[in-house]
């Protein structure tokens, strides 16, 4: 066995959240945490849980917050070998307030932070790798970050792994459509699997409508497109069918996260070559169970758990 058979790549940072609902940011109050967090992390998490061997390119701090995240990647079988400790900068944090609405509201310290000084990716890193992970929004997180996600997939493809996209990306942070597509384009390019919205879809493939950018993307070159529609479950398109997997019920706590979970899910069920319904159903039940406990990580369940979830629906 390879010594990792998935890779993520990104930033890696804590979430401190308040303990009450409606409570601003700009009032005193009380908070919990800190959880660890980071979309690519959530990703790696959930894809050890499930039994794989995931290893993770970032950085954090030396500092009790950088502990945290480590400890947390060690427990749960994710090699941090390839995380750098930096000394002189602090772990990136995002403070979080939830509001009764469903609405919540983040302030991130993420900037001059660890979080952005990613290491060099190196080809000793992807011997053996079948997928790497890629998240928007790492690559919205600046020049360097994209660079070294770049870099990342390139490495990937020479070795002779797979490359996959969640292109969680804002258009008005980035300045636009157009730029939101250049930034992903390099990824787009060489992924087989993309796992966007209907909305990101349309954008990356430039069409309106969500089957029409669907299959758009795979005449461009992607294998697979899992199309995410949150409580209607997901889509999955391929070049010999396109299946419809429906979402199960939960009883949502805390969103962060969820999507990540979604897309360790499909990653796995893809490396386990499982029909392209049971991949989405497997993908949903991480999703679905992503979003049951505080905590952006926290919902990441275990293998056994996960199967149990899908017996009893």
């Amino acid at each position: 066995m390879p010594r990792n058979e998935i890779m993520s790549i990104g930033e890696l940072i804590v979430e401190i959240m308040r303990k009450e609902v409606d409570v601003p940011l700009s009032e005193a109050g009380d908070f919990v945490g800190p959880f660890p967090s980071g979309a690519p992390a959530i990703f790696a998490d959930q894809a050890a849980r499930l039994g794989h061997s995931v290893g993770f390119i970032g950085a954090c701090g030396d500092d009790d917050f950088g502990d945290c995240l480590v400890a947390r990647f060690e427990a749960d079988g994710v090699d941090a070998s390839p995380v750098a400790r930096i000394s002189d900068v602090a772990t990136g944090c995002a403070f979080v307030t939830y509001f009764s609405d469903g609405d919540r509201r983040f302030l991130f310290h993420i900037a001059n932070s660890a979080a952005g000084f990613l290491p060099e990716p190196t080809p000793d890193m992807f011997e053996g790798v079948k997928w790497l992970h890629i998240c928007g929004s790492t690559l919205s997180a600046g020049e360097e970050m994209r660079t070294r996600c770049y870099q990342a997939c390139e490495l990937t493809v020479a070795a002779g792994g797979k490359v996959s996209l969640d292109p969680n990306l804002r258009p008005e942070l980035l300045g636009g459509e157009e730029a939101v597509r250049q930034v992903c384009k390099p990824v787009v390019d060489v992924a087989s699997l993309l796992l966007p919205s209907s909305s990101e879809a349309e954008i990356l493939a430039g069409v309106s409508g969500s089957d029409a950018a669907c299959r758009s993307l795979l005449d461009s070159g992607a294998e697979v497109i899992a199309l995410k529609q949150g409580s209607d479950g997901c889509k999955v398109y391929s070049a010999d069918e396109e299946v419809e997997v429906p979402a199960f019920t939960v009883e949502a706590v805390d969103p962060t996260g969820a999507g990540d979970c979604f897309d360790a899910g499909f990653v796995v069920g893809l490396l386990e070559e499982m029909s392209l319904q049971d991949v989405g159903r497997l993908a949903n039940a991480c999703g679905g169970l992503g979003a049951t406990k505080k905590g952006p990580m926290e919902g990441a369940a275990f293998r056994a758990d996960v199967e149990e979830f899908i017996a009893a629906h």
